[in-house]
C-alpha cells in the first residue's frame, strides 16, 4: 500500500465515524436477525476482552456499548448503523459468563449461528487480549471460521497494559498461530481504547468493507 493509498484510506474511515453510530436492536434468536441492504461486520472475542470499550472509542460515544467489568455481561447480538453504509454487531462474549449453563449454550449457539450463516457479514474482528494471547477458546471459534470460510481479523485490545517490547512479542507470536489459517486476515492490528492506538487503522480498514459487496 503506498503512502497515498493509506492516507486516503485513513480519510475514508474517518468519515464513515464523522456521524453519531445508532444503536439499532438487540437479537436474542437467530430467526430475529435483521433484513437490511448495508454490509455487516462483527467483534467476537472473549468475556471481558474489551469488545464494548473498544466499540465506545471507535465511534468516539461512551454510551453506545454497555461496558463492564463483569464478564458475560452482552448476552445478545447488538446491532449499530454507522452512517447508513455498514451494519456493527456486537456478539456475545464466549469462554466465561455468570449464567446458568442453558443461558450460556443459548449464546454459544446464537453466536455461531450467526458466524456461519450470515450472507451480508464480511469480517469477523476478532479481538484478543494482548496480555493474554490467543487461547484455545479463541482458536475453536477460529477452527469453525476457517471452516465456514468466513474471514476474520485479529484485533489485540489493551496494550497500553503491556510493558515496552511485549507488543512484539505478542505480535509475533499470533501472527505465527495464525499463518496456516485459510480464512485469516493477515494483518494484525493492536489497538489501545484507553490510549486511542491503532483505532484509525481500525476505522480504516471498516471503510473499505463498507465499500465492498463481496466477503473480502
Amino acid at each position: 500500500m503506498t503512502e497515498e493509498t493509506q492516507k486516503l484510506d485513513l480519510e475514508a474511515g474517518r468519515r464513515l465515524f464523522a456521524r453519531p453510530v445508532e444503536f439499532m436492536l438487540s437479537v436474542v434468536s437467530f430467526d430475529k436477525l435483521p433484513s437490511t441492504p448495508m454490509p455487516e461486520i462483527c467483534f467476537a472475542g472473549r468475556s471481558n476482552v474489551g469488545k464494548s470499550s473498544l466499540i465506545n472509542a471507535l465511534t468516539n460515544q461512551k454510551g453506545l456499548a454497555r461496558a463492564s467489568n463483569t464478564p458475560g455481561r452482552t448476552r445478545e447480538l447488538n446491532y449499530f448503523n454507522a452512517d447508513d453504509r455498514i451494519i456493527l454487531v456486537d456478539l456475545p462474549g464466549y469462554g466465561y459468563a455468570r449464567a446458568s449453563k442453558t443461558d450460556i449454550a443459548r449464546w454459544t449457539k446464537l453466536t455461531r449461528q450467526f458466524l456461519a450463516g450470515r450472507a451480508a457479514l464480511r469480517r469477523v474482528f476478532l479481538l484478543i487480549d494482548s496480555r493474554h494471547g490467543i487461547k484455545d477458546s479463541d482458536r475453536d471459534i477460529m477452527a469453525m471460521l476457517d471452516e465456514t470460510a468466513v474471514t476474520y481479523q485479529i484485533i489485540l485490545t489493551k496494550t497500553d497494559k503491556l510493558k515496552k517490547g511485549e507488543l512484539e512479542k505478542v505480535m509475533a507470536k499470533s501472527q505465527l498461530d495464525i499463518a496456516k489459517r485459510p480464512a485469516a486476515f493477515p494483518e494484525i492490528i493492536p489497538t489501545s481504547s484507553v490510549k486511542k492506538n491503532g483505532l484509525d487503522v481500525l476505522k480504516a480498514e471498516i471503510a473499505t468493507l463498507a465499500l465492498s459487496d463481496h466477503r473480502v
